[in-house]
């Protein structure tokens, strides 16, 4: 292809993407099927692999982020980003709407928007297209997240052509906020990673936006919404510059309403009082503003906030309860987790008694007492959290608390490798672990023991009447009888359970002997390379590595697993009681020889479901994406994955894609 040809061809492929990634990500109403996207996606980055030089920072290829920079540059803003004034019951409401009308006259319109719990931003646009973009900073100057913020998808990088009225240069301001979904998962790859976890979605995009290192934002799921444009153009109410923005192709939240007066805030602050629970994103209050934007220039600021604005903030989601006791959980590896015991209290719809405090670090960090009097809330409206202690309440004589030495279930020495942020029991026989163990073994997930659920569990370890898993096939009726809640026909129906799973497929069985570093994914992988579970047994380190998706860190585990002696003698007392692991052997479909990759979160379906349906039909679910890869699979928040799809051009699906892909495969 010829330069000008290809200029072209470049230009023409740029406004066709970018129309679409508004039709999708901005408005919701796709036009095109993702497939037809995904492949406009892939000529435009081997055109630009081919001719370089037109790629451009604005380019839809550069969304997956640039390389780290060192440090923030300052970044003024065109005029002031003013905070808002606060009020917090429709008393105050009331009154902000009598100092604006004693200021100005009768005024006839307000504009109530929902207020978006994220972080602050201005975005400078020249002739249509993104020229740098800002955090609040201290109001005359924030830090230059330009980099970072070309990532965050509903973000244009390049305005909407045709629209009249909007000056060449113009600056817009709205939240970068971080989904509750995304919030959930990015916390857990955290606790997998054994980092710090985020307190709350707000604190959680502040520092995504943060990264040095775009590509790591690119992953966190950014969304943003948009509410001021400076200069307003033709505009002449606040409705109009969210309309104008609309058009601009600028993404603004769609629960916004106009109301004549005080009653109709009041209805809307009401409205959404518990309705912001069903959102995907965190609102803590509602922004009221005067309407007419010349009411606003003649009103003008006082000190940091507007005149004309005001942010009515909801009751916290927050309670007061009790610490009555810090206990630590040992889980089925070893890791020794504080938990706070709580009175009951009541929060977002949910009793909560117990409420995880991650590690030590974290309780020493936030000084965090047996008696003390806390703020307890809901992480994303998900997770129970103790946010801090209320000083002011602590009991005289509260000690600080401090990690045992010992494990309070064997009285093992608890240990705290380099790196890590927990300890751990070492002593496989630890009887806390046993009952993880245990309880891991019969999981969905792993064998699946239907009627076999934690509070049984519970009393055959209590009861002296199960060690390991091996103990849970000698079971008889009569010790069934013995058991809370068991009759003839329960007891029966149990030990039918039980017996069905002495034939299970090798991926469940590997993954319910709960090897750490294991999950699901990786058994299924490993079944599926080795076939049998002498194969696996036998298998060194270097043959482990050989497995695509399994590193170093999984490697040795699974060898140590094997080799060591306490896992031997499982083996071999599961193989007295009759528990065979049927030979995996490459199976047959319509997707025999493909490789499907799965990232972010799916609505329709669990991760396990979904690889389970792909080795139905004879695929390969993957861990890591190659050019060798038939499919990717991108949910909500997807990860880094995504990104490298993209760059190899490997083909990207949707969930609806990727269902119907099912449905046609028979699947």
């Amino acid at each position: 292809m010829a330069p000008e040809e290809a200029r072209a061809r470049h230009a023409e492929l740029v406004r066709t993407i970018e129309h679409h990634a508004h039709r999708y990500y901005v408005l919701d109403s796709p036009e095109i099927e993702d497939s037809e996207y995904d492949a406009l996606f892939r000529d435009l980055a081997n055109l630009e692999e081919l001719h370089p030089e037109l790629q451009t920072p604005d380019s839809p290829t550069q969304r997956v982020g640039a390389a780290p920079v060192e440090a923030f540059a300052k970044a003024p803003h065109r005029t002031p980003m003013l905070s808002l004034a606060n009020a917090f019951g429709v008393e105050e409401v009331e009154e902000f709407v009598r100092r604006v009308e004693r200021a100005v006259g009768a005024v006839d319109a307000y504009v109530c928007e929902l207020k978006i719990d994220g972080l602050a931003v201005s975005l400078s646009y020249k002739d249509g297209q993104l020229l740098r973009g800002a955090t609040r900073g201290n109001g005359l100057e924030g830090e230059d997240v330009t980099a970072q913020l070309r990532t965050v998808r509903t973000i244009p990088t390049r305005l909407l052509a045709g629209v009249g009225g909007v000056p060449a240069e113009i600056e817009v301001r709205g939240e970068v906020f971080l989904p509750k979904g995304a919030f959930a998962r990015l916390n857990e790859d955290l606790d997998e990673r054994g980092k710090p976890r985020y307190a709350n979605p707000r604190n959680a995009a502040a520092g995504s936006v943060r990264q040095l290192d775009p590509r790591i934002t690119a992953r966190r799921g950014l969304r943003a919404f948009m509410y001021a444009i400076d200069p307003p153009g033709e505009a002449g109410t606040q409705a109009g510059v969210l309309d104008a923005l609309d058009r601009l192709g600028l993404p603004t939240n769609p629960h916004r309403r106009v109301v004549s007066n005080v009653e109709g805030i009041a209805g809307y602050v009401e409205e959404w009082r518990d309705r912001r629970h069903d959102l995907d994103y965190d609102t803590d209050g509602v922004v009221i503003k005067v309407a007419p934007l010349a009411l606003q220039e003649e009103l003008g600021a006082v000190a940091r906030s507007p005149r004309w604005a005001i942010a009515y903030k909801f009751p916290p989601e927050e309670v007061e309860t009790v610490v009555l006791d810090i206990i630590v959980s040992v889980g089925r590896t070893g890791a020794a987790t504080p938990v706070a015991v709580l009175e009951p209290a009541l929060v977002a719809g949910t009793t909560v008694r117990r409420a995880t405090l991650h590690n030590e670090d974290e309780v020493a960090r936030k000084d965090i007492r047996i008696g003390d009097t806390v703020l307890l809330h809901k992480a994303g409206d998900v997770i129970p959290e103790v946010e801090r202690p209320l000083l002011e309440k602590r009991p005289e004589g509260a000690a600080p608390w401090r990690m045992p030495d010992r494990c309070p279930s064997c009285d093992t020495e608890l240990v705290r490798e380099e790196g890590e942020v927990v300890r751990r029991c070492v002593n496989p026989l630890c009887p806390a672990q046993r009952r993880e163990r245990l309880r891991h073994f019969a999981s969905r997930a792993s064998l699946n023991i239907e009627g076999l659920g934690e509070a049984i569990i519970d009393q055959l370890v209590d009861g002296g009447h199960v060690a390991d898993a091996a103990d849970i096939f000698r079971l008889d009726k009569a010790t069934l009888l013995t058991l809370d809640g068991f009759a003839d026909k329960s007891a029966d129906n149990l030990l039918r359970a039980i017996d069905e799973r002495r034939h299970v497929s090798l991926g469940r069985l590997i993954n319910a002997l709960g090897i750490r570093h294991v999950g699901e994914h990786t058994a299924f992988t490993l079944a599926a390379h080795f076939g049998t579970l002498d194969a696996l047994t036998a298998a060194g380190e270097e043959e482990l590595l050989a497995v695509e998706g399994v590193g170093p860190v999984v490697a040795r585990s699974v060898a140590g697993w094997f080799a060591s002696e306490p896992g031997r003698e499982l083996l071999r007392r599961l193989a007295e009681v009759g528990v065979e692991a049927e030979q995996t052997e490459a199976s047959t479909g319509p997707w025999t020889g493909q490789t499907w990759v799965l990232t972010g979160g799916l609505d329709g379906l669990t991760r396990p479901e979904a690889e389970a349906r792909i080795r139905a039909l004879g695929g390969t679910p993957g861990s890591s994406v190659s050019r060798k890869t038939h499919a990717v699979v991108a949910g909500a928040a997807p990860g880094s994955k995504l990104e490298k799809a993209q760059r190899l051009g490997v083909r990207v699906l949707d969930e609806a894609q990727f269902l119907a892909e099912l449905e046609a495969a028979g699947g």
